[in-house]
């Protein structure tokens, strides 16, 4: 029987172990992350956490929506025993009518003409074979970027603090994106602070000689799966190929562990370019969208 919990109601250990034993899992779906990056988070539960289903539910105008929230890239149906896609669709609904709006993005595809659907593209790399056999996939392109970018001995360093690595995205990209605020900024590097503190995550970056950082990445890391849930790249590492260097160091670092490398997906061509020269294939997910408010408050956003 599924049942829908608010926050307080929710036991998070017993949450997090059926996250934990889901296939393919992504760390998005953690009590921990999504307690800093959607505070008060709700959920429906199945056959007493046998499955489960966040809900990143906000208000705004005194209306109730769900939307996915910034750097979050996909949640969904987590279950170790259910097929996950029909687990999605049967949770969909018992979702509470009092969301009348909902822009999600999530893992699994959905077979209800309630919602508008769109694919939309995510990459990933398995990192269980040795690094030879997975630099045999690498493109051409790929090979010699590296090749470039190691004539420049760039030196990877970790000494890297969220602020400094977050300023470095609104100065070079983040300004140009609209609808992140400065809120969701904090909750990033509150979630940077929490992932180096309890080892789930890493900063890692390149500075010049002078010091001046010129790219940086952020991983969550879980078991079985390493994130790059941020990436920051300069006009000056781009020039550099700064990119390809440091990737190609992760997967020397992590191949043989049965890790999946997640690149975090992108709808800019030249960046899942770059994703896939590495051999990652597209593990799509999808944007269920629907819209019951009335108009004119229908045309909220």
């Amino acid at each position: 029987m599924i049942i829908y919990l608010k926050n307080n109601e929710i036991d998070h250990e017993q949450w997090d172990a059926c996250v934990k034993q889901s296939p393919r899992v992504k760390p998005y779906g953690f009590s921990w992350f999504l307690d800093i990056m959607s505070p008060g988070w709700e959920g429906l539960i199945d056959d007493d956490y046998d499955s489960v289903f966040p809900i990143t539910g906000a208000r705004k105008f005194g209306i109730q929506y769900i939307a996915t929230p910034i750097f979050l890239q996909q949640l969904g149906a987590y279950s170790p025993d259910k097929q996950l896609q029909k687990a999605l669709n049967e949770f969909i609904e018992y979702i509470p009518d009092f969301y009348r709006f909902i822009d999600l993005c999530v893992g699994q595809r959905i077979d209800s003409d309630k919602f508008h659907v769109t694919m939309r593209a995510n990459y990933e790399l398995n990192l269980s074979a040795p690094y030879e056999k997975l630099y045999d996939k690498f493109s051409k392109h790929c090979r010699r970027n590296i090749e470039k970018s190691m004539k420049k001995k760039p030196e990877i360093i970790d000494d890297v603090h969220p602020e400094e690595l977050v300023e470095l995205f609104i100065n070079n990209r983040g300004a140009e994106i609209k609808g992140i605020k400065s809120r969701d900024y904090q909750r990033l590097i509150n979630l940077m602070n929490y992932c180096r503190r309890n080892r789930k995550g890493r900063l890692l970056g390149v500075r010049t000689s002078k010091k001046k950082l010129i790219y940086g990445i952020f991983l969550v890391e879980i078991k079985g799966n390493t994130t790059m849930l941020l990436v920051v790249n300069t006009n000056e590492s781009r020039e550099k190929r700064t990119g390809y260097f440091i990737v190609n160091e992760l997967i020397k670092e992590l191949a043989g562990t049965k890790t999946i490398l997640d690149f975090a997906g992108s709808s800019i061509p030249s960046i899942a370019s770059f994703m896939e020269s590495f051999g990652s294939i597209n593990v799509p997910f999808y944007r269920i969208y629907r819209n019951r408010l009335i108009w004119p408050v229908r045309m909220f956003k």
